[in-house]
C-alpha cells in the first residue's frame, strides 16, 4: 500500500523490552553455554562482547515512541513522489516552522518516524496557537504517517481526524490549489490507516474520495497514488479483475504522459503492483519500460531502482541468471550506497538459495563495507537483519563456519541496538527471532526459546502475522528437538492457522514468498503432518488423523495460490459423505521417512497406513516408474515397479474397499504423486483401472459435486493442425475434431478460426456445456509455463479465468467438462501435474480431462471419440466414462500398454 512516502506495507505496534529486560539478556548471554563443538570459544566470546556493549548503549538510549514494519524500495508497491510535502509558498508558514517541518521530512526519509513525529507534533502545536489551521492540517497528516510507521494507532486516528476537522473549516487561500491537495493528503492518510487496521472497504471509499480530490487539485502523482492503492485494496477484497483494470488505466494514463522522472517512477511502481498481484508478463513488460525513460533521462537513481525490481520479477518467474544479472547491474549503476547494498543483499540471498557457495562466501566481505557506510536508520537495520539471515544460511557451507556465526552474532547484537533506539517493533522482534534461529543452529535449544518466545511475543502484540507465522514455526522446531511433541504440535498448529488466516495476502506478504515457497511456507505444514504421523505409529489418533488431513488439504489451497500468485480459491470443505456414497478418497502423503496413507470412508472414521521408506526412495522409485510407462513396449520392470506402488497405495485397504462397495477412487496426490497415472496401478493380475473409476482431486474442497445434467450435450471445439509459434503440426486434429462432431453436437474453431479472441467470443455467444481443445499444450509447475496453442498466440492458464469462466458468469452456469487434447506435463519438472490442477481449477469447469504425457494423434483421436460416445450412449458419472474408454482403448492390440491408455486423467468432479 502506498502511504505517499515510499509505500510501504504498516503493521502494529506497540512499546516492548526494557533496560531490565535487556540487561537480563546480557546476562544470560553471559553464563555457560552447552556445548557446542568447535564453534564454542569464538561465538560465546563474540555473542558476550557484543551484548555487553549493547547493555552499556541501551543506558543512554531516550524514550522514543516505537516504529514498525520495513521493507526495502524494492518490496514497495510505489515510489512516487513523496506525499508529505510542504505547500506552496504562497501558504507557507513562518521560515522557523517550515525549517522544523522539512527537519521532520529528514528524519521520516531516514526512516527515523520518532524524531518525525516528534519535530511535527511541536510545529503542529505552534501552528496551532497561531490559528493557521491549513498548514496544521497538513502537518497533523504527515504526523499521523509517522504515528502509523510507529504504530501507534489511537494517535494516528486522533491526528487524522483532526486534520480532517480543520480542513473542513479552513479558510481558502490565494493559491486555490493549496486546500484540495491538502484534502486529498489527509485523505489518502486516512485511508492507509483504514487499510493498515483491516478495514478495507472503508479504505477503498476513501481512497476513491481522494483520487476525485486530487483531481481537483490537479496533482497527477497523487491521482496515480491513489488509483493504484485503490488497486491493492480491491485486491485485498478478492476483486482481481477489478485490480488489474484498475492498474490498467493507470498505466494508460502513464502511457501518454511525456518522458519525466514522474513517468519512471509510475512505471516501476505499476510494475511492481503487477507483480504483486501475481501478473509477471505485465510487470516485466511495464517495468522495461520504465527503464526505457529512466535511461532517456539518464537518472542513474530510476535505473538501478528498476533494475531491482526487474531482478525480483526474473527471480519470480524463476529465471535465475536473468535476475542476477539484474542485481549485478543494479548494484553496478546505483548511485547511493543504500541501492547497492540492496542489490547485493539480493544477490547474495539468490546465491544461498541456489547453492552457490563459494560466490556467496565472496560477496559478503563486500556487503560487509556497504554496511558500514549506511547511516543508522530503518533501511540499515533490515540490511543487517537481512546479512544475518544470509550468514547463518551460509554457515554450514562456509569454509569457515565459526567465523560466519561469530559474525551474524555481532551483527544481530548491533541490529537489535538499532532496532531498540530507534524503537521499531518489527525489526527487535526479527532481531530477536533470529537471534533464536543462530541459537538453533548451534543447537542451543534453551537459550533459542527464550529468545525465539520473545519474538513470538512481540510479532503477536504488535499484530505482524507474517512475522509471527516463522517464529511459531521455529518455536515448534525447537520444541520437538527438545521431546516435546505436544509443544512442538501445538506450535505448528499456530503456525499453520496463522498462514491460513494470511491466505488472501500470502503471496503478497513479501517477496520471500515468492521466491522461495517450497522453502518458507510449504514445510510449516509437512513438518505438522510429520509431527501428526511420525514414523511408526500404527494407529494415531481420530484427532490427529482429521488434522492431518485438514492440514494437506489447506496445504493443496496455498500451492495452487502460490501457482497463480493470487488467493483466487473459494474453497468449500466437503466430506464424503455427502459427495458420493461410492466413492472413497486416499490422501498420499510424502513424509521424510514414510509414506503415510490417509482414507477416508464414507460413513467411517479415517483409516490410516503407511510405508516406512525414506522420502527420496519413494521419488526415485515413482520418476523411473513415470519413465517407464512413457515406454510403448512391454517391460517387466514397469510392472514391477507398478506393482510396488500399488502396493503402498492399494494393497492395505483392497478388503475395504470391497466391503464398502466402494465403486470410484478419488485421489488427492502429493507432489511425486501427481505425475502418475493411478489408473496403471498393478496387483499382479489387474490393473486398478480394470477394479476402479479413477478421479485426482487438487483438494477435495475444490470439488464441486454435481452429477452431469441429463441435457442434450454440445460441444465447442478447437483445435490446430498445422505448425505455429515453433511446435509441430498435428494432422490427425482434424480428424479427431470431425470424429467428435458425429457424435455430439458441436461449433468448431479449428485452425486460422482458433484465436483467442474467437473462443472468447464463440463461449460468450452460446452455453457450452463441454469445450474441447486439441492442440499443443503444457502443465508446467509455474503457471506462464502453463499454456495451450492458439492459432495467434499461446493462451496462459491465468487468462482462461477471461476467456472460459467469465463469459459465462452471466448465465451463472459453469462448464461442465473441459477437454485438453494434446497437452502434456512438463519434462523433468516434479511438480508439472500442479499445472493441470491449475489449469482445471482457473478454468471454472466442474470437471477437466488433460494427458500427463503425449499420446501420438491416432490413438488419442480414437479415444476421444470413444469417449463422447460413452458419455452420450452410456449417460453415468464422467468417471465411468472416462474408465469404459480406457479399457476399450487398451482391448485393441496396437493400444495395449499403457503408454497409449494411461495418461488421461480426470480432475475435479467425477460426477
Amino acid at each position: 500500500m502506498i502511504d505517499g512516502r515510499d509505500g510501504r506495507v504498516m503493521g502494529r505496534s506497540i512499546r516492548v523490552g526494557n533496560w531490565a529486560e535487556n540487561r537480563e539478556i546480557g546476562a544470560r548471554m553471559l553464563r555457560p553455554y552447552s556445548p557446542y563443538r568447535p564453534y564454542r570459544k569464538a561465538f560465546v566470546f563474540a555473542l558476550c562482547f557484543a551484548f555487553s556493549v549493547l547493555i552499556v548503549c541501551l543506558l543512554h538510549i531516550p524514550a522514543q515512541p516505537a516504529q514498525v514494519v520495513s521493507c526495502s524500495s524494492t518490496e514497495s508497491v510505489c515510489a512516487l513522489p513523496s506525499a508529505v510535502c510542504p505547500l506552496p509558498s504562497a501558504v507557507c508558514p513562518p521560515t522557523r516552522l517550515s525549517q522544523q517541518i522539512q527537519e521532520g521530512r529528514t528524519y521520516y526519509d531516514a526512516g527515523q518516524f520518532a524524531q518525525a513525529a516528534y519535530v511535527w507534533e511541536q510545529v503542529a502545536a505552534s501552528l496551532a496557537s497561531q490559528g493557521d489551521e491549513l498548514n496544521q492540517a497538513m502537518v497533523l497528516s504527515n504526523l499521523s504517517l509517522a504515528y502509523q510507521h510507529l504504530g501507534q494507532w489511537s494517535q494516528a486516528k486522533g491526528a487524522i481526524a483532526k486534520s480532517l476537522e480543520l480542513l473542513t473549516n479552513a479558510q481558502e487561500t490565494g493559491d486555490k490549489l493549496a486546500r484540495p491537495r491538502v484534502f486529498a493528503q489527509a485523505l489518502n492518510t486516512q485511508a492507509q490507516l483504514q487499510f493498515t487496521l483491516g478495514q478495507t472497504e472503508q479504505a477503498l471509499f476513501t481512497w476513491q474520495q481522494a483520487t476525485e480530490v486530487y483531481h481537483q487539485a490537479d496533482d497527477l502523482p497523487g491521482i496515480l497514488r491513489s488509483q493504484i492503492n485503490q488497486a491493492q485494496a480491491l485486491k485485498r477484497l478478492g476483486f482481481y479483475r477489478r485490480a488489474v483494470n484498475k492498474l490498467t488505466e493507470v498505466y494508460q494514463t502513464l502511457e501518454n504522459q511525456p518522458d519525466s522522472l514522474i513517468k519512471a517512477a509510475g512505471l516501476r511502481s505499476l510494475g511492481s503492483t503487477f507483480l504483486l498481484v501475481g501478473n509477471v508478463e505485465s510487470a516485466q513488460t511495464i517495468l522495461q519500460q520504465s527503464w526505457q525513460v529512466a535511461q532517456q533521462l539518464d537518472s542513474a537513481l530510476e535505473m538501478s531502482a528498476t533494475l531491482l525490481d526487474l531482478g525480483n520479477t526474473a527471480r519470480a518467474g524463476q529465471e535465475i541468471e536473468a535476475a542476477m544479472e539484474f542485481y549485478l547491474q543494479a548494484a553496478a549503476i546505483a548511485p547511493s550506497p543504500r541501492l547497492r547494498l540492496q542489490a547485493q543483499l539480493h544477490q547474495l540471498s539468490l546465491q544461498i538459495q541456489q547453492q552457490q557457495w563459494q560466490q556467496a562466501e565472496y560477496l559478503v566481505p563486500q556487503i560487509q563495507s556497504q554496511l558500514d557506510t549506511i547511516p543508522d536508520s530503518r533501511g540499515s537495520v533490515y540490511a543487517q537483519i537481512d546479512l544475518a539471515k544470509s550468514l547463518i544460511a551460509l554457515s554450514p557451507n562456509h569454509s569457515d563456519p565459526e567465523k560466519l556465526y561469530t559474525n551474524a552474532g555481532r551483527l544481530l547484537a548491533k541490529t537489535l541496538q538499532q532496532a531498540q533506539r530507534l524503537e521499531d517493533k518489527p525489526a527487535t522482534a526479527h532481531a530477536l527471532g533470529n537471534l533464536g534461529s543462530l541459537y538453533e543452529q548451534t543447537q542451543q535449544w534453551d537459550y533459542a526459546q527464550q529468545f525465539t518466545e520473545q519474538a513470538l511475543r512481540l510479532a503477536q502484540a504488535i499484530q505482524a502475522p507474517d512475522i509471527a507465522y516463522r517464529f511459531s514455526w521455529q518455536l515448534g522446531r525447537l520444541l520437538n528437538a527438545q521431546g516435546n511433541t505436544q509443544g512442538a504440535i501445538a506450535a505448528y498448529t499456530e503456525a499453520v492457522d496463522i498462514l491460513q488466516g494470511l491466505r488472501q495476502d500470502l503471496v503478497a506478504i513479501s517477496p520471500d514468498v515468492q521466491f522461495a515457497f517450497t522453502e518458507t511456507v510449504e514445510p510449516v505444514y509437512r513438518q505438522l503432518v510429520n509431527l501428526l504421523l511420525p514414523t511408526g505409529e500404527e494407529n494415531p489418533s481420530q484427532d490427529n488423523l482429521v488434522q492431518a488431513r485438514n492440514v494437506i488439504e489447506s496445504l493443496k489451497l496455498v500451492e495452487l495460490e502460490n501457482f497463480f500468485r493470487e488467493a483466487c480459491l473459494n474453497p468449500q470443505p466437503q466430506s464424503i459423505d455427502q459427495v458420493d456414497p461410492t466413492a472413497a478418497v486416499i490422501y498420499p502423503i510424502l513424509l521424510p521417512n514414510h509414506l503415510a496413507v490417509i482414507l477416508s470412508l464414507p460413513g467411517q472414521p479415517l483409516s490410516y497406513y503407511e510405508t516406512q521408506l525414506a522420502q527420496a526412495e519413494v521419488e526415485s522409485t515413482l520418476e523411473r516408474f513415470r519413465q517407464l510407462l512413457s515406454s510403448k513396449l512391454p517391460s517387466r520392470d514397469r510392472l514391477l515397479l507398478s506393482e510396488q506402488v500399488y502396493d503402498w497405495l492399494i494393497r492395505p485397504i483392497e478388503t475395504h474397499l470391497t466391503a464398502n462397495g466402494i465403486k470410484t477412487l478419488v485421489f488427492v496426490p502429493d507432489s511425486g504423486l501427481q505425475n502418475i497415472p493411478m489408473a496403471a496401478l498393478y496387483d499382479g493380475n489387474r490393473y486398478l483401472l480394470e477394479s476402479y473409476n479413477i478421479a485426482i482431486a487438487p483438494s477435495l474442497q475444490l470439488v464441486d459435486p454435481k452429477p452431469l445434467p441429463q441435457q442434450t450435450l454440445r460441444t465447442l471445439t478447437a483445435g490446430l493442425t498445422q505448425a505455429r509459434h515453433g511446435f509441430s503440426s498435428l494432422p490427425n486434429v482434424a480428424q479427431e475434431v470431425a470424429q467428435i462432431k458425429t457424435e455430439i453436437p458441436s461449433v468448431v474453431l479449428l485452425d486460422q478460426d482458433f484465436t483467442r479472441d474467437a473462443l472468447y467470443k464463440a463461449i460468450e455467444s452460446s452455453y457450452f456445456p463441454i469445450v474441447h481443445i486439441a492442440t499443443h499444450g503444457q502443465f508446467s509447475s509455474t503457471a506462464q509455463d502453463t499454456f495451450v496453442l492458439a492459432w495467434d498466440e499461446p493462451i496462459q492458464v491465468k487468462q482462461f479465468d477471461t476467456i472460459l469462466q467469465s463469459a459465462n458468469l452471466n448465465r451463472h452456469q459453469a462448464i461442465e467438462l473441459l477437454v485438453l487434447s494434446a497437452c502434456e506435463t512438463a519434462q523433468g519438472d516434479k511438480r508439472a501435474a500442479l499445472g493441470l490442477a491449475g489449469m482445471a481449477v482457473r478454468a471454472g469447469a466442474q470437471s477437466t480431462i488433460g494427458s500427463l504425457w503425449r499420446v501420438d494423434d491416432a490413438a488419442t483421436g480414437e479415444f476421444m471419440s470413444v469417449f463422447y460416445q460413452e458419455l452420450t450412449n452410456n449417460p453415468s458419472n464422467k468417471a465411468e466414462a472416462l474408465r469404459r474408454t480406457q479399457l476399450a482403448l487398451r482391448q485393441k492390440p496396437q493400444y495395449q500398454f499403457p503408454y497409449y491408455w494411461a495418461p488421461f486423467v480426470l480432475v475435479g468432479n467425477w460426477l
